[in-house]
């Protein structure tokens, strides 16, 4: 895979898994949630799980393209920063925007 394409797949499925928890009522998309409503703690877990998973797929790519970089403290705060950010969408649809009934 070129090194490009990788790096817009790995945006791409961060952006995809960032909002994923808040538009779906499901744990991952997949498992069934007992109440009609996940809570905002259960979504937050799944959100740094995701980025855990997404994290892990991209030092996957990056193996498979060269080395590894070693990565210190600061590259996963800023990571974790531009996965909240990729987040607000799902956030603002979730919670902030108003419902018409």
């Amino acid at each position: 895979m070129d090194v490009s394409l990788a790096s817009w797949f790995v945006i791409l499925l961060a952006l995809f898994c960032a909002n994923l928890p808040f538009f779906n009522e499901r744990l991952f998309a997949i498992i069934p949630f007992p109440r009609p409503v996940k809570p905002v703690w259960l979504r937050l877990i799944e959100l740094f799980l995701l980025y855990l998973a997404v994290g892990l797929v991209a030092g996957l790519l990056e193996l498979r393209i060269g080395s590894v970089f070693p990565q210190g403290w600061e590259f996963f705060a800023i990571t974790g920063c531009l996965f909240l950010v990729l987040a607000y969408p799902g956030f603002v649809m979730r919670y902030m925007r108003k419902h018409h009934h």
